[in-house]
């Protein structure tokens, strides 16, 4: 995995900053296959904008702030009759790298999280998976463009963009890392169960991997809680209740008030507590829950389970253990534990079985699997509003939602932030190339855990200072 001390040193202190062929249509089309063809090459200057083509529906936001670099794009075709597109971000000062960044729902070429990627001093790439769309599914109807979508057009576009870079450096790449979320981190776990060699190290964020359980579960949650006039239906205004009463039994199970529930499974929920007392009517419905309501929130908080020909059955058992992980390959999984679309124990789930199939084969799973869970961020980032918990690491898709401060500075670049103890990717390149593994603007900061672990606090001082809080293992 870690490549000799000089070879490194020597590619630091080289920079590769010109490039052996210029940014031109006919530049590139001399480099790939004869049936590929050149959508567009065109420079971007230093602190530059990229706009994508207007076909990108999927990712249509520009990249700001970016470095030099020549932006490519190449339609590929598939011995499926089918054709996928990917971009490229080249910069002119190359650190060896690659970054691919995932997508997200139904694709498009994401220019913009590739604009963050190549600031790390990485080629950034990008793939629509074959398709362009946000929402739009009708590409679906074609089978093969299912295939596409779920492994074929991102692993294609890896092999031939390793290709074109060392065409264009005169060098081949030295690592090749991955950052995706949602459907990108679906992506992620997919490329290195099957194409292993297609990175050195992965970030993967809340993945979208269970999609017969998730989209399912998307239509009972809606049938548990409709129809709006219905005796069980739960207003809006009674979720703000909910969270806060829910705060308020589980916030100090860490240790300290801080307005962020650490571990909700740690968390002995009593929601009788919210009942209505005898003879309240529902149109009391903004200050507590009736006995009807009451079950439906249970439907939210306990296991989903259905029956199948026979005794009920709990969701989480019906998976078996997956495909061997291939420990040359370094990988951190990052779900949010205030998820509200992926739920945070199909990747508990997930880390599980990978666990129970290494473990019976003697591989430790910490020379080459971390999980973490951040405690309140929601979907890939953000936080719930009446909790504001620090949330951003760096992660797939993190720069592009803050963007920039007004000035041109992205977050990620900014003094504190720029090390592999405040940025997911920077931890996951020190510990492929350098073995090391850590994960002035900072306004509050909470250190994360290998998993099973969970932070606690243990000094006097700002429960917003990561050094008050300790790693323990709890289960």
């Amino acid at each position: 995995m870690k490549k000799p001390a000089a070879a490194t040193a020597l590619l630091a202190g080289a920079g590769l900053a010109n490039a052996t062929l210029n940014c031109s249509t006919e530049a590139f089309q001399k480099i790939i296959p004869a049936n590929a063809s050149v959508v567009l090459a065109k420079r971007v200057a230093e602190n530059g904008t990229f706009t994508p083509p207007a076909a990108d529906t999927g990712f249509p936001d520009p990249a700001y702030q970016l470095p030099a670099l020549c932006a490519v794009q190449i339609e590929m075709p598939t011995d499926a009759d089918t054709t996928s597109n990917f971009g490229l971000f080249l910069p002119d000062t190359w650190k060896g790298r690659m970054v691919v960044s995932g997508n997200s729902a139904f694709s498009g070429v994401n220019y913009a999280e590739m604009g963050a990627g190549v600031t790390y001093g990485a080629v950034a790439m990008s793939t629509d998976t074959g398709h362009d769309s946000a929402f739009d599914n009708s590409w679906a109807k074609n089978p093969e463009s299912i295939v596409d979508w779920g492994w074929r057009a991102m692993h294609l576009s890896i092999v031939e963009a390793k290709k074109v870079i060392a065409a264009y450096y005169g060098k081949p790449l030295d690592y090749s890392y991955y950052n995706g979320c949602s459907t990108g981190g679906r992506q992620g776990l997919k490329k290195i169960e099957a194409f292993p060699d297609d990175f050195d190290g992965a970030v993967v964020g809340a993945p979208a991997w269970w999609t017969t359980h998730l989209q399912l579960f998307n239509i009972y949650a809606a049938e548990y809680h409709l129809p709006e006039n219905s005796t069980h239906h739960i207003s809006s205004d009674l979720f703000e209740l909910i969270a806060n009463e829910t705060l308020k039994q589980c916030d100090p199970q860490d240790g300290v008030k801080d307005n962020i529930i650490s571990d909700p499974r740690r968390c002995n929920l009593n929601l009788e507590t919210m009942l209505c007392p005898a003879n309240t009517t529902t149109s009391d419905s903004n200050t507590c829950l009736t006995d009807a309501q009451l079950d439906t929130l249970y439907h939210y908080y306990n296991d989903w389970t259905v029956r199948r020909h026979g005794p009920r059955q709990r969701h989480s058992r019906q998976l078996r253990p997956l495909t061997l992980l291939q420990p040359r390959l370094k990988t951190h999984p990052l779900p949010g534990l205030a998820d509200p679309s992926i739920p945070t124990g199909g990747s508990v789930y997930f880390y599980k079985q990978i666990q129970r199939t290494l473990r019976s084969k003697g591989i430790d799973l910490d020379d080459f699997y971390k999980f973490y869970l951040i405690p309140e961020m929601e979907h890939c980032g953000s936080t719930p509003s009446n909790m504001e918990a620090p949330w951003y690491i760096g992660g797939s898709s993190q720069a592009s939602t803050i963007g920039s401060d007004g000035s041109g500075n992205h977050l990620h670049e900014r003094k504190g932030f720029n090390d592999g103890k405040h940025d997911a990717l920077l931890a996951m390149i020190g510990w492929v190339e350098n073995g090391t593994d850590d994960l002035d603007y900072v306004v509050k900061q909470r250190p994360i855990c290998p998993w099973p672990k969970q932070a606690m606090y243990i000094g006097n001082g700002s429960f917003w200072e990561a050094d008050t809080w300790e790693c323990e293992g709890l289960y």
